[in-house]
């Protein structure tokens, strides 16, 4: 009776343990994946603010290099594009992430080559409306570079989490898993060429 007693209560003991570390482990993984989605709000925001000014920036244009018509509609149809890719927070795998960064990246490329045809129009390049705008997108891309580091530090502790063990066991039933990352686009690691 005795041995039977202590049996019964070293199993009663190890799932009152294990289901604390399940506890913790769930509350763990529910404040890093509110810390996941708060971050990806945050770089949600600065792509907006982007997309935002990005109609002022082409009218500004527009009255300046009239001609320069392909240009200025590869940034109306990239920004349309990018605008058009949506993320739930809830399912942020990495092809998701990788798709939603292709898009946005052809916006960023196509404004890019905007700025290259302020070059060969001094008027707009002396124009203030211009120039604001181009530190305003300038800034806009700097806070995005911010929010995308800051978005990827908390899916790293939060996968770290998902994925080291025993919490790995508990995360799954949980339902949380491994969630993307934004990565460098191909060929960022070539300096660009820089003409004049």
């Amino acid at each position: 009776m005795k041995k039977g007693l202590i049996a019964l209560l070293v199993i009663l003991a190890i799932v009152l343990i294990g289901g604390c570390q399940a506890c913790n482990v769930k509350n763990n993984l529910v404040t890093l994946d509110q810390g996941v989605k708060g971050k990806w709000g945050e770089v949600e925001n600065q792509y907006q603010r982007r997309s935002d000014l990005i109609p002022n920036l082409v009218n500004t244009v527009k009255g300046a290099a009239a001609h320069e018509q392909n240009t200025l509609t590869a940034v109306i149809e990239a920004r349309a594009k990018a605008s058009q890719i949506k993320l739930d927070a809830n399912d942020l795998s990495p092809e998701k992430i990788q798709e939603y960064q292709q898009a946005q990246g052809q916006l960023t490329q196509a404004l890019g080559r905007l700025m290259v045809v302020s070059e060969a129009y001094p008027d707009l390049k002396a124009n203030s409306n211009f120039l604001a705008l181009q530190d305003e997108l300038t800034g806009t891309n700097n806070r995005i570079t911010l929010a995308r580091k800051n978005f990827n530090e908390a899916v790293e502790t939060y996968n770290v989490q998902v994925l080291r063990f025993p919490n790995s066991l508990f995360a799954g039933m949980f339902g949380y898993k491994e969630k993307g990352m934004f990565k460098a686009e191909a060929g960022a690691e070539k300096n660009p060429e820089v003409k004049f």
